[in-house]
């Protein structure tokens, strides 16, 4: 029997992953540093570890994950959240009987820049954005010219931070903080996409595009509405060749009124993608790296976080008038989280949203802040151990 370790089981689509790979007959075992009840309490889960905070404790972090590794003899660890670059850096420091779904440390570090990931991204069969790194406002005026644009950190998630000036920037706009370079983007209108991708050694093993049909102020999206492109899924098929990727691998996407997909960055991990594969898909397989046809989720069946579509999504269709449309999409779909003979997931979310508040009243952050800000990576030097 194979052993699995993943990590990041605070996040729904690590959930997915343990499903799938319980499913397949594996024992799954997941680890995380902060309250994980959303992946933890689920039957599909054997045993769920504590780990230090690769943030704060890098260290211990990799040593607690070596220890974890042996002990419970483990085939395979697959990150899903940013610890995925704690992981890569430290990937020497893990029993080399392990298979660890990272790929190089600064292969990722290239994709997670939102700088340079569009420089790899050219000539691989999608739109690129014009694009330049600027430190403050007046370089970013002088850049733009006027047109239309998007200012986002060099190392950001989640949308956090970024800013849409669609009528050019504003004279009246605020400052650019944070302590990193930041890029200015051409803006581009039309419908979100985005996509999740599994590559092994530069051949793509699976792959979704959904629409984020439902999204938290502009930022995580909770609805997940499958939306097949084979543009955007052969731009991810010339990207991981030309890296000779390994991992996974997501991307965001604007489709323009013309049909031509613009990529717009790369996030080098899981994603809510995850969700959209038919039940019983051959996750597993791919991530193994197993030498198989691409495993394309389709056209299939929307899914949500029921919980959140049913409070903040259900008030912001109210707020805009579409309360239908939002009756129609929570028909169509299905909860991510809550599934027959596995319910605890919703009530293990409750719990962490709990711990995440009672986090973020201590620390005087946001909530979600409180639930990433242990694992996130914002492009500074991750020291030798």
């Amino acid at each position: 029997m194979a052993n699995v370790l993943i990590l990041g089981p605070r996040a729904p689509a690590a959930l997915e992953l343990a499903r799938s790979f319980a499913h397949a007959a594996w024992t799954v075992h997941v680890a995380d540093s902060v309250s994980c009840r959303l992946g933890a309490w689920s039957r599909a889960v054997f045993r769920a570890h504590r780990l230090p905070p690769p943030r704060e404790d890098a260290a211990g972090f990799v040593a607690a994950l070596a220890r974890i590794a042996a002990a419970e003899r483990i085939d395979l660890i697959v990150p899903t959240c940013e610890e995925v670059f704690a992981v890569s850096r430290y990937r020497h420091a893990l029993p080399r009987s392990v298979r660890v779904l990272a790929d190089d440390f600064d292969t990722l570090r290239a994709l997670h820049s939102k700088r340079r990931f569009l420089e790899l991204a050219a000539d691989c069969g999608a739109r690129v954005p014009d694009s330049a790194a600027v430190s403050d406002l007046a370089q970013a005026r002088e850049w733009a010219a006027g047109r239309p644009l998007v200012l986002k950190p060099e190392y950001s998630r989640f949308g956090v931070h970024v800013r849409l000036y669609p009528q050019g920037l504003p004279a009246d706009a605020a400052p650019l903080g944070l302590a990193q370079t930041w890029v200015a983007q051409r803006f581009h209108a039309g419908t979100e996409l985005c996509s999740y991708g599994i590559a092994d050694r530069g051949r793509l093993r699976a792959h979704a595009v959904y629409r984020p049909a439902y999204r938290l102020a502009r930022s995580s999206s909770f609805y997940f509405d499958p939306q097949p492109n084979a543009a955007i899924r052969g731009f991810v098929e010339r990207l991981v060749a030309r890296l000779g990727f390994s991992g996974q691998i997501s991307f965001d996407w604007i489709l323009g009124e013309d049909g031509v997909p613009t990529v717009l960055e790369c996030n080098p991990r899981a994603v809510s993608g995850a969700h959209v594969f038919a039940p019983g898909a051959p996750l597993p397989a791919a991530l193994m790296g197993v030498d198989m046809a691409c495993v394309d989720a389709g056209a299939g069946r929307a899914r949500m976080i029921a919980p959140i579509m049913l409070g903040p999504g259900l008030a912001q269709a109210l707020r805009q008038g579409q309360g239908a449309q939002w009756r129609r999409d929570w028909a169509r779909a299905q909860d991510v989280l809550s599934w027959p003979g596995d319910r605890l997931p919703s009530f293990g979310a409750v719990a962490d949203l709990a711990a995440y508040a009672s986090v973020a009243l201590r620390r005087g952050c946001s909530l979600r802040e409180a639930a990433t800000r242990d694992i996130e990576w914002d492009g500074e030097d991750l020291p030798e151990l």
